[in-house]
């Protein structure tokens, strides 16, 4: 087993294999194998024959912070219903007034702009998720409560407006 940069799992066919067996991983999906030629044709395999299931996620070493992000994105775990969620529209029927309209116009339009408005799918599954299972989380942290977008959504209880908080403060690392 082995660690990259990015504190990704890399492991050898064996080490998963024993992994599954030991009861240590429910499934491949949590960790990156070493490319070989067997994961090549189990995945080349699954691709022509079995529509659900799951290709062996194989390692690549991309030492390129915004390919890894890249990749992190499209492999996020949820479920279609929330992939294809109408989040811009349901950030909109969330404001009263066209204060809060402009404000999600803006971050809406700087998310985009700095590659985040995935994200924003993701967070809204997240939230759900922990409401549904009672799951408790804190009010906010950091520069994230200078977001109006993350406010409705419920990843922190902090409203940007009342505050007059600079949503540039919340991306500023970013540019």
């Amino acid at each position: 087993m082995k660690i990259d940069n990015f504190g990704r799992v890399i492991v050898s066919e064996d080490d998963a294999v024993a992994a599954l067996y030991s009861g240590k991983i429910k499934d491949l999906s949590c960790v990156f194998l070493e490319n070989t030629q067997e994961v090549d044709q189990f995945n080349m395999s699954v691709k022509s024959n079995a529509d659900n299931m799951a290709l062996l996620p194989e390692y690549v070493n991309d030492e390129d912070l915004d390919l890894f992000d890249e990749a992190n994105r499209c492999s996020w775990f949820m479920p279609k219903e929330y992939q294809e969620f109408p989040i811009v529209d349901w950030l909109y029927d969330q404001c009263n007034t066209i204060e809060e309209k402009n404000r999600i116009d803006q971050e809406l339009t700087l998310f985009i702009q700095h590659g985040a408005f995935d994200v924003l799918f993701y967070l809204k599954y997240l939230v759900d998720t922990m409401r549904a299972n009672k799951i408790v989380w804190g009010v906010g942290r950091g520069s994230s409560v200078a977001s109006y977008a993350l406010y409705l959504i419920g990843i922190h209880k902090i409203n940007s407006l009342k505050y007059n908080l600079d949503i540039r403060e919340f991306l500023k690392g970013e540019e």
